[in-house]
């Protein structure tokens, strides 16, 4: 069964937090989740109010967008049927992450479109439709099926994706390169307190390493499948890797001093990213690497270029 979400921006969703901001009003919502569709007159029974107090609620939580509401023909006269819009409403803030500006060049990378790889298990693919291959057996990693992938997990190794050096056809100079992606440890089950030093690479240039501090599976990602089970990995942190003439940077801290000259971009036709978990890592709590399809945020890997 599909579900409904909605995701509300503190700053651009007053009037959805206004709904929400009334005890009553969660009440009938949370009915309406359960229950379904009901009219004003079920509603204001099964919650003991007033039928007056329950019709303004209904009206606020319809302004709102929450709630649907149809008219239809009853006994006598007629009676407002009242149907829930989301199943489920996340409130987050807006990453920090802009626009690609007017001297930006932006590429997708679709997560089962890596160039090599070389994993442990546990591991695995998925895409929004099911299991692909078989789990645990690194093998699968070479599966055709691997392009419609929106999850991949293993515990050591890395997987390597070549994205175009666009820079070079525009005859430009590449003065910043980021990196984003939704990432997480990776355990058996879930835990929020399970860190993972995830390395990257760029052209055999090693940038730095984040720590993730878990597994995250306490509530459904946002894009997370239905038929992906609760126990399982259900979203990371969306992260973003920057590296300039200053140095490396992990949402914006320092990770490394590693500049752009080590990454010799102006000598290569494409660029080479490699995300993974070195066997020696001080915390080796393997990854998660969440694509379109799973996870909090609707993306694949995203590279920018700003250029000069």
């Amino acid at each position: 069964m599909s579900r409904n979400f909605l995701v509300v921006d503190p700053e651009e969703g007053m009037p959805i937090l206004k709904g929400l901001a009334s005890p009553a009003r969660v009440a009938v919502l949370k009915l309406l989740h359960e229950k379904g569709a009901l009219n004003v007159n079920e509603i204001a029974d099964i919650l003991d109010l007033p039928q007056s107090s329950v019709s303004t609620n209904v009206q606020m939580l319809e302004e709102a967008g929450l709630i649907h509401t149809e008219t239809l023909k009853a006994r006598k006269g007629n009676q407002k049927v009242c149907r829930s819009v989301y199943d489920e409403i996340l409130v987050v803030f807006k990453n920090e992450i802009k626009e690609t500006e007017p001297d930006g060049i932006e590429v997708s990378m679709p997560l089962g479109l890596y160039t090599s790889f070389e994993v442990t298990a546990p591991c695995g693919l998925c895409s929004a439709d099911g299991i692909i291959g078989l789990l645990d057996v690194p093998n699968t990693f070479l599966d055709p099926d691997r392009m419609k992938t929106g999850l991949i997990w293993f515990t050591r190794g890395y997987v390597e994706y070549q994205f175009p050096n666009n820079a070079r056809l525009t005859n430009t100079s590449i003065r910043e390169i980021e990196f984003v992606m939704e990432l997480s440890s990776e355990v058996p089950g879930t835990s929020a307190d399970w860190p993972s030093d995830i390395t990257l690479s760029v052209n055999g240039a090693e940038i730095g390493t984040w720590t993730s501090p878990g597994d995250f599976g306490d509530k459904r990602g946002v894009f997370t499948p239905d038929w992906w089970k609760l126990k399982g990995s259900q979203y990371g942190k969306l992260k973003n890797f920057r590296i300039n003439d200053e140095g490396a940077f992990v949402d914006g801290l320092r990770i490394s001093n590693t500049t752009l000259n080590a990454l010799r971009l102006s000598e290569h036709h494409s660029i080479r990213l490699r995300i993974g978990v070195h066997d020696d890592a001080k915390h080796p709590g393997g990854i998660n690497i969440f694509g379109r399809g799973f996870g909090n945020y609707d993306q694949d890997i995203v590279m920018r270029l700003k250029t000069r």
